[in-house]
């Protein structure tokens, strides 16, 4: 993937279709974004857990177009899908055929259940040990036509049963999806929920070290089909840098709340921490079509004493400063006050999250361009979206409050905000100054102000913040040698 501005977005929700998204990023943002990240628009697109559910990720929805449509879409701009990795829709065919025929059908060992991976039982200690991301255990019980009864394992809901990696009809549907993700001018592959794939007795089955055998089988099979990978995993900082190693890219899931905390409370020494350890091969983002994470801040989930980038108080300060901005709207939308319930995040647009103050989403997206890695921008973030409250309402669900659905006069509209106008200069920016493919350095000022540097040769971009008031210069070589800067990047000439 290009060192560009990447954008992540629903087809349906920003543009209406494929070839609809690829209208808009061939007229109102032509020329702005390096590569786009389609979120899942397999059949169905809206299902359950808006297409994260598929019944068959190898065929594109028709209500959205067709691999040709997507191909279209990649011609001209770093292309990324998903590629579900988990689990499947309990109305996919294949599980419908295990309901039907039961251990005679075909893909009957394609779907975990409890007794395969606990085969002489589980204790109450096995139990209590597995990580999920939801209240509960990971199991729901069904019955097939013949009466017989078990448990399937369901990681995230009832709706989506987990595939069995290691079996061989599961391997070859997921390998049968890459192939046609490579034939569809594809260049990048996220594995969604990639750190819950392998469950294995006696452990927290999840990430570990049978889950990072697994990926490294599946990270070989796209690069040999010319795919690089993405991990898409939620997790303490350490297991970032570990996974890391082994793939092509990772998110970065701690830059989100670290930047909130530098920009809430003026520390920026959690984030200056995390700059020096952190991997460089990331994916930075402030806002995805989830939530804000914070357990990649926090303490380990197996091993609590093992400490988080902050502190149990901070993240607790950081959460009710995002309900307090957002007018309460986060609350509603995160933990027990809606479905789709997550342990691991915070409900809320990222705008909203600092209070619709134009000056500080700014510098958010300014130290999020500065921080080393391929800067990826959600389509709600790109445009300042608020949180979609009606949305939230109507449908219950949490993580719909940052899921709006843009119209094109509402997307025209949008982008004549001036601080869309300005986000979309300080992109420019990014993609086109040659100092951010050089080296990066970071520390604070003698005054105390957050200093982010990049040079290439004898060009330099600086920035030099003051997170307290918010405000800071961004400076820069120009192509012929001379010095520029300004106070706000509304004003850059790009």
């Amino acid at each position: 993937m290009r060192n560009q501005v990447q954008l992540i977005a629903y087809a349906d929700r920003l543009g209406g279709s494929i070839a609809g998204l690829d209208r808009l990023l061939a007229g109102p943002l032509a020329g702005l974004i390096g590569g786009v990240h389609v979120l899942p628009c397999y059949l169905p697109y809206d299902g359950a857990d808006a297409g994260f559910d598929p019944a068959d990720h190898r065929a594109v929805d028709p209500r959205l177009g067709s691999w040709a449509d997507l191909g279209r879409l990649g011609t001209s701009r770093d292309l990324m899908l998903d590629l579900i990795v988990n689990h499947a829709s309990v109305h996919s065919p294949q599980f419908r055929d295990v309901l039907a025929r039961g251990d005679s059908s075909p893909y009957a060992g394609m779907f975990l259940t409890f007794g395969r991976v606990f085969p002489a039982g589980a204790t109450e200690a096995d139990l209590l040990r597995i990580y999920r991301p939801r209240p509960g255990l990971p199991f729901t019980p069904v019955t097939a036509a013949d009466g017989s009864r078990r448990l399937v394992w369901t990681t995230f809901t009832a709706e989506q049963v987990d595939l069995d990696v290691a079996d061989p009809q599961s391997r070859r549907y997921l390998l049968e999806v890459l192939d046609r993700m490579a034939a569809a001018n594809v260049v990048a592959v996220r594995l969604d929920a990639a750190g819950y794939a392998v469950k294995t007795a006696g452990t927290s089955c999840f990430l570990t070290p049978e889950t990072f055998a697994f990926l490294a089988d599946l990270t070989m099979e796209a690069r040999r089909r010319g795919l690089e990978v993405l991990v898409e995993a939620h997790a303490h900082h350490r297991r970032q840098v570990e996974i890391a190693r082994q793939v092509d890219l990772v998110y970065d899931f701690a830059l989100p709340p670290l930047v909130l905390h530098a920009l809430f409370t003026g520390d920026a020494v959690p984030l200056l921490h995390w700059l020096e350890i952190r991997p460089h091969n990331a994916v930075t983002v402030l806002d995805t079509h989830d939530g804000i994470g914070v357990v990649d801040a926090g303490a380990d989930q197996d091993e609590p004493a093992v400490g988080g980038l902050l502190a149990p108080a901070a993240i607790a300060a950081l959460v009710e400063r995002i309900h307090g901005n957002s007018g309460g709207a986060s609350r509603l939308a995160t933990g027990a006050g809606a479905a789709n319930v997550d342990v691991y995040q915070v409900n809320c647009t990222y705008y909203d999250a600092l209070g619709r103050d134009d000056r500080r989403y700014l510098l958010a997206r300014l130290l999020q361009f500065f921080t080393p890695g391929i800067p990826q921008v959600y389509y709600v973030g790109l445009l300042a979206g608020c949180n979609d409250t009606d949305l939230l309402a109507r449908t219950g669900v949490g993580r719909e409050i940052n899921r709006h659905r843009y119209g094109e006069e509402e997307v025209n509209a949008a982008l004549g905000r001036p601080v869309v106008a300005a986000l979309l200069r300080l992109i420019r920016f990014r993609n086109t100054h040659p100092a951010f493919t050089g080296e990066f350095a970071a520390g604070l000022s003698r005054d105390g102000r957050l200093a982010l540097e990049w040079r290439s040769g004898s060009s330099a971009a600086r920035l030099s913040a003051n997170l307290v008031a918010a405000t800071y210069t961004l400076a820069w070589t120009a192509a012929d040698g001379s010095e520029s800067s300004v106070t706000d990047v509304g004003d850059l000439p790009f």
